[in-house]
């Protein structure tokens, strides 16, 4: 007899990225490309980067005399290939978390100690 599968919830995976970060591409085809996150799939872990992992798709036209699109976006690809980047020092850094005289947990980056939040 087999056993009953449980209804298990998606992981939500702890993401080292937010929307708005400025990141380094440091695999892939777009090695070395530096842009946005303009958004974060925590269940997949997968981020979207402005300028990185273009796709081209095409579109039919909807409706008669209508023509067809080419439209180019962003794909998602997986948060391990991306590494947060200072645009003050143009260098890309992995990053640690720390707290201000305040009391804030915040991100900083590990080479050059520049806080990101």
């Amino acid at each position: 007899m087999a056993a009953k599968k449980a209804n298990k919830k998606p992981v939500r995976y702890r993401m080292h990225v937010k929307k708005g970060d400025t990141v380094q591409v440091i695999a892939g085809s777009d090695k070395a490309k530096v842009g946005e996150v303009l958004a974060v799939f925590p269940k997949t872990s997968q981020v979207i980067v402005k300028g990185v992992n273009l796709k081209t798709k095409h579109l039919k036209p909807r409706q008669e005399g209508e023509s067809g699109q080419i439209i180019t976006k962003e794909a998602p690809i997986h948060s391990c290939k991306v590494m947060l980047y200072s645009t003050k020092q143009n260098v890309a850094s992995r990053i640690c978390y720390t707290y201000t005289e305040d009391g804030r947990k915040v991100r900083m980056l590990k080479k050059t100690g520049e806080i990101i939040d």
